[in-house]
């Protein structure tokens, strides 16, 4: 049977061979995309292709990208759900289409990593009339053609929420389910939004999954949507062919393909069992958490449970570590922390009494260390960020368990209690509000956020908005910020020297956030004069250009990278004038005269090291 690693490896080979270039994961922390903290599908990246910039590696793009999901921490524990996981991806930007898509996404499963055919299950978009929007009876034909090569009559079904399976191969869902936007179903699409119908597989595990006589769904129509466990999406094409106008929906010139696969869901359909942990990829680690907790995986429901939001948590914790989220209170931090702390607690559910973070992530690094060089290179650094978090945890941890035992004698946590819980023992709120469901006491989130806010703490009051995910904004505003972070980076490495490099960067419409190295606070003559440098470019009315070519030739050009290591074969340079040249993906516009007066609104520090500017423009 194949490795989670060597199915990657089919993968990208596989779409190699197709003429697609493979480009590396990027970052779990996006850059200049204000609507969310992390990457969470492997099109995220992407989105500035998908819209129209022309990509510097042409029009067939495939990867394995890294990708985490906050919405999911709760639903971890039971036997699909993890915050990481790899996305296999491919993308034709205007290239190919659907009957591409489909029969090479059937020939990979199919012949490529052998799955059985009986057990793939394809759904394709419904269709919307009032908004003139067809259904997608093309792919539907292209995937019963690919089953009738085999000997399999696929037939195609209308209402399988109502009538179940019918004996069919091939479903039609409303938008729903079976279409994709950035803003969701298509009466929720901005004008100039692009869209469109998409085909999902589903791996069936088995008509007995959900049906045991305590199961809700045992009577229940069973189709590949429904939830009762028996089918799991194992990855979606989505056939990117409308554009949202002023008087409905019209056909995109260049149709995309966005295709994204889970690698761990592959995996689990590799080896017929619907327990995503007990593919490779948690084995070793999973191992070396029976040792060190005496206990069996898969033996206890409970313990189980513990098993799973342990190894997901950790497993997440190291890449996001790796990628700069080092546990805090606020931003990426907050998860970072949020998930080790829970990761600890459940560790000492299952009885272990010593430090136990490090020791689980040594099994992951090893596990990953031939295809995330990243993990290898600053082990040191993670494992040490992993200790300090347990190490202060764990001095108030069970104070704070003490503590919570106490309070719910009154069967109700009220808002003082939780924020007691956060300031004093370092509890978040989510694992106080787990800690009531299992003894079914009440709990507020208001009157946490309200005690937060009275504190003035650095807290995540309003979090549900901040954090809820989005992708990025491409307005004319954010574009004209997102060029003066060159003129700005370029002004702060001539008033402070050389040793100034991006760390970071976040942007909205109104204003831009700009990390930087730097061991001081700034003066405020360093503060004028850097403002001084980047408005007298911009009155210059300097023309920015861009260039596409190899890394080679753009380092040999004296242009600055902001990406580390991870570049493709070629890579995009905007050049402004005599004053700056960089590596960057863009959107950009076309002369500083369009950017405006430069304002700096604050300095400060923004961890060791760092110092951070935040500026608009007048």
């Amino acid at each position: 049977m194949l490795t989670s690693h060597e199915l990657r490896k089919k993968y990208l080979e596989f779409f190699s061979n197709k003429g697609h270039k493979i480009i590396d994961s990027a970052s779990l922390i996006p850059e200049n995309d204000p609507t969310t903290l992390f990457t969470s599908a492997g099109m995220q990246p992407m989105i500035p292709y998908l819209l129209g910039e022309s990509h510097p590696n042409g029009k067939r793009i495939a990867n394995s990208q890294k990708c985490f999901r906050t919405q999911d921490i709760d639903e971890v524990g039971d036997n699909r759900h993890t915050t990481f996981f790899e996305m296999l991806g491919n993308w034709s930007l205007g290239d190919y289409f659907k009957q591409e898509q489909v029969g090479w996404m059937f020939d990979f499963l199919i012949n490529e990593i052998h799955l059985d055919p009986q057990n793939l299950y394809i759904t394709c978009f419904a269709g919307k009339k009032e908004l003139g929007l067809a259904r997608d009876d093309e792919s539907a034909k292209f995937w019963q053609e690919k089953f009738k090569s085999l000997g399999i009559n696929a037939e195609i079904i209308d209402d399988p929420k109502e009538n179940g399976l019918q004996n069919g191969k091939i479903f039609y869902y409303g938008e729903n389910k079976n279409w994709w936007s950035r803003a969701g179903v298509p009466n929720n699409m901005p004008i100039g939004e692009p869209g469109g119908g998409d085909s999902e597989m589903f791996w069936d595990f088995g008509e007995n999954l959900g049906k045991h006589e305590k199961s809700i769904w045992k009577d229940k129509p069973c189709h590949p949507n429904c939830d009762c466990g028996r089918f799991v999406e194992i990855g979606n094409n989505v056939f990117m062919e409308y554009i949202k106008t002023k008087t409905g929906f019209e056909k995109l010139k260049n149709k995309n393909i966005d295709f994204g696969g889970g690698l761990e869901r592959i995996a689990s359909a590799l080896q017929n069992d619907p327990d995503i942990f007990e593919i490779d990829l948690f084995l070793k680690a999973k191992k070396r958490l029976e040792l060190l907790s005496g206990r069996k995986y898969g033996v206890n429901a409970e313990e189980t449970f513990a098993f799973r939001v342990i190894l997901d948590h950790l497993r997440a914790s190291m890449f996001l570590i790796a990628d700069g989220a080092i546990p805090s209170n606020k931003d990426q931090g907050y998860f970072t922390r949020r998930l080790l702390r829970r990761a600890i607690r459940f560790g000492v559910k299952l009885g272990i009494q010593n430090k136990f973070t490090a020791e689980i992530v040594k099994e992951y690094i090893k596990e990953y260390k031939n295809d995330y060089l990243e993990l290898s290179n600053k082990q040191e650094f993670i494992l040490s960020e992993l200790e300090k978090e347990e190490d202060q945890f764990r001095k108030t941890l069970e104070k704070g368990l003490k503590e919570f035992e106490r309070m719910s004698f009154d069967k109700k946590i009220d808002g003082t209690e939780s924020f007691s819980l956060f300031s004093t023992y370092g509890f978040p709120y989510e694992m106080t509000e787990e800690l009531a469901k299992e003894k079914n006491l009440k709990i507020s989130k208001k009157e946490f956020d309200e005690e937060m806010a009275k504190h003035q703490n650095l807290s995540r009051t309003g979090a549900n908005q901040k954090f809820k995910g989005g992708l990025a904004d491409m307005g004319e505003e954010s574009k004209k910020l997102h060029t003066v972070t060159h003129l700005l980076h370029f002004a702060l490495r001539r008033v402070l020297g050389d040793h100034v490099e991006q760390k970071g960067s976040n942007i909205t419409a109104e204003r831009l956030r700009f990390d930087f190295s730097h061991p001081d606070k700034m003066t405020d003559e360093e503060k004028q004069k850097v403002e001084d440098l980047v408005n007298a470019v911009i009155n210059q009315d300097v023309p920015i250009t861009c260039g596409e070519m190899t890394v080679a030739q753009a380092k040999s050009a004296g242009a600055i990278g902001l990406f580390g290591d991870k570049y493709g074969e070629k890579v995009k340079v905007y050049t402004i004038g005599e004053f700056s040249k960089e590596i960057c993906g863009g959107p950009h516009v076309v002369n500083t005269s369009e950017l405006g007066h430069f304002k700096i609104k604050k300095e400060e520090a923004s961890s060791a090291g760092v110092r951070r500017i935040k500026a608009v423009l007048e």
